[in-house]
């Protein structure tokens, strides 16, 4: 396998891990959020210790993390929304009890 595709894998999962993290602490969004920046951040950390042939261009921190932004991005905002959605429960909101939701649950 590649370089560029280790590369890829790690930022994928580490994107699909803070969004899972974040997900579960989205009762408090802040904290959230903080989650998934704090992983964003580490992620060049996790790319070289796990891949040890890392070609020269990829060696700086800030490199890496440009080159991480938007796969990072993508996953940890999916996988939020999608823990955040299974893991609280969705309690529907009737503002009128003309709507036909309400006149549904009714029976």
């Amino acid at each position: 396998m590649r370089v560029e595709n280790k590369v890829s894998l790690v930022i994928y999962a580490m994107g699909a891990l803070g969004g899972v993290i974040s997900g579960v602490l989205s009762a408090n969004a802040n904290l959230g959020y903080v989650a998934g920046l704090l992983l964003y951040f580490l992620t060049p950390k996790v790319i070289k210790a796990t891949i040890k042939d890392l070609p020269g261009e990829l060696q700086d921190d800030n490199v890496l993390l440009r080159k991480s932004f938007w796969g990072f991005l993508l996953f940890w905002f999916y996988f939020t929304i999608l823990v955040y959605n299974i893991v609280l429960p969705q309690q529907p909101v009737f503002y009128s009890n003309q709507s036909l939701l309400y006149n549904a649950t009714k029976g």
